[in-house]
């Protein structure tokens, strides 16, 4: 492999690993302990805080997608190269499995814990709040749409230069408070393929609505931002060398 993909794909494993680590496992451990007064938005702000810190840390390197569903959305937008897509949600879905693996590891420490649902996604009667299958379908696909739509306006040319991992981070924090009682909040394909495969079963039976509602509400995103914004001249990558790509 190409030692620029290599570093591009290890940004994404990495950022991944974050995400799911530090997301999951405030759910899984921290709001384990009422006494700690964390709850679902506290759940919340842990996973925005790992989009904005890791945003910062890689998306220099690799755009900073973390998803699938964003690697997708991004390339529907043109503004992902077609040689980084495969490569990019290998890296992202190795990454969420390894976090998955550690946070596994980590609580399973705890005598007497025991796995459950293990921050997974689902619905019905895997949904937190039993939502049924259109109504959790509908809510990833639309959450999904208006995060990419959210990414690809804040990192397009005349957005504030520097300043698009906070609004970034802070979108993905409200998707988890209006989601967490509907499906978990997934709206990312990886997180939701890591902690499935360690809860099992059902889980991982309803782990196909969080790979096509998100990517498909992903790509839509994309489609209508490249007619909202490359008319007008301001649709821009994340970063410079995704132009560079060829």
């Amino acid at each position: 492999m190409h030692n620029d993909m290599m570093r591009r794909v290890t940004a994404e494993a990495f950022g991944t690993f974050w995400l799911v680590f530090g997301g999951c496992g405030s759910a899984v451990i921290a709001a384990a302990f009422p006494a700690l007064g964390i709850g679902f938005t506290g759940v919340a702000f842990a996973f925005g805080l790992t989009v904005l810190t890791m945003a910062y840390a890689v998306g220099h390197i690799s755009g900073g997608h973390f998803n699938p569903a964003v690697t997708l959305g991004l390339w529907s937008a043109g503004r992902c190269a077609n040689k980084h897509v495969a490569p990019y949600v290998a890296a992202q879905v190795a990454g969420a499995i390894a976090a998955s693996a550690v946070l596994y590891v980590v609580a399973s420490g705890r005598a007497g814990w025991v796995a459950g649902g293990f921050a997974s996604n689902g619905y019905g009667d895997l949904s937190p709040g039993k939502y049924g299958l259109g109504a959790c379908f509908l809510i990833e696909l639309l959450l999904t749409f208006f995060f990419l739509f959210i990414i690809i306006g804040t990192t397009s040319k005349g957005a504030a230069t520097g300043f698009a991992g906070i609004p970034i981070g802070f979108a993905l924090t409200l998707i988890h408070l209006v989601s967490i009682p509907v499906t978990n909040t997934s709206v990312n394909p990886a997180r939701s393929t890591g902690p499935a495969l360690f809860a099992g079963g059902p889980w991982i039976g309803q782990l196909w609505l969080f790979w096509v509602a998100p990517i498909a509400g992903a790509m839509l995103a994309g489609f209508i931002a490249r007619w909202l914004y490359e008319p007008a001249g301001i649709l821009d990558t994340i970063v410079v060398e995704e132009r560079n790509a060829g």
